[in-house]
């Protein structure tokens, strides 16, 4: 499972490295984190799929604000795989507006057999969510 968080890790530093520079706007562009064209927040919709782009997409839904990707196994521990289904609830960036479900699985014996998932690691996949919708949000105002 740390592996997984690394890789998840890793994958939205390496995208937030991305996101600087440019000119302020007004005081009054801090405020604007509704969006029209997608049913939810902007940010929080690309930061949940930058997130989760290590992993296969099996369903990504714009309006309704979900994503639900298939079963990844990570090279490292291919007895273990996991499937994530972040939801995008509001237009507004808060934390409240995002909730992530996980289901893990290990083999045993070639059959894959549900296990737990522990609670702090859909908890890290929310605040690499938020800490890069915030970093994405940032980076349009200053830009």
């Amino acid at each position: 499972m740390n592996r997984l968080l690394r890789t998840a890790i890793l994958g939205s530093l390496a995208l937030s490295i991305t996101a600087c520079g440019g000119h302020k706007r007004p005081e009054a562009d801090l405020a604007a984190s509704k969006v029209t064209t997608i049913g939810v927040n902007s940010y929080l919709w690309r930061a949940s799929l930058d997130t989760v782009s290590f992993m296969p997409l099996l369903q990504t839904d714009s309006n309704g604000g979900v994503i639900v990707t298939d079963w990844y196994v990570n090279p490292n521990t291919p007895t273990e795989r996991m499937k994530v289904t972040v939801t995008v609830l509001d237009q507004d960036l808060r934390a409240d507006a995002l909730r992530v479900a996980a289901l893990r699985e290990i083999n045993r014996g070639g059959q894959w057999v549900a296990a737990p998932v522990q609670a702090a690691t859909v908890q890290k996949l929310e605040d690499i969510i938020l800490t890069r919708a915030r970093d994405l949000r940032r980076a349009a105002l200053v830009n």
